[in-house]
């Protein structure tokens, strides 16, 4: 079985906003991607993911991992 990898690069157009929370511009999920995180998340609990939701999976998490070390890095400037 050959396994496709989904960049997390290729989400930034589409799934990414900045907004404003307490003073802070942080970079943030589209409500439509962090949707969709939710239904992947639910899916793999359930072990019900297929094999390429399973890359869109990684690719998701590794994005909110980057964005959730960039905020922190936002935050601590403040």
């Amino acid at each position: 079985m050959m396994q496709v990898m989904i960049s997390p690069q290729s989400l930034l157009e589409r799934g990414i906003t900045v907004e404003t929370v307490d003073n802070l511009r942080l970079f943030k999920f589209t409500d439509e991607l962090q949707s969709h995180l939710e239904v992947l998340l639910e899916k793999n609990k359930l072990g019900a993911l297929l094999p390429e939701e399973e890359t869109e999976l990684t690719a998701i998490t590794e994005l909110d991992r980057l964005f959730t070390y960039l905020n922190s890095l936002l935050a601590a400037q403040q």
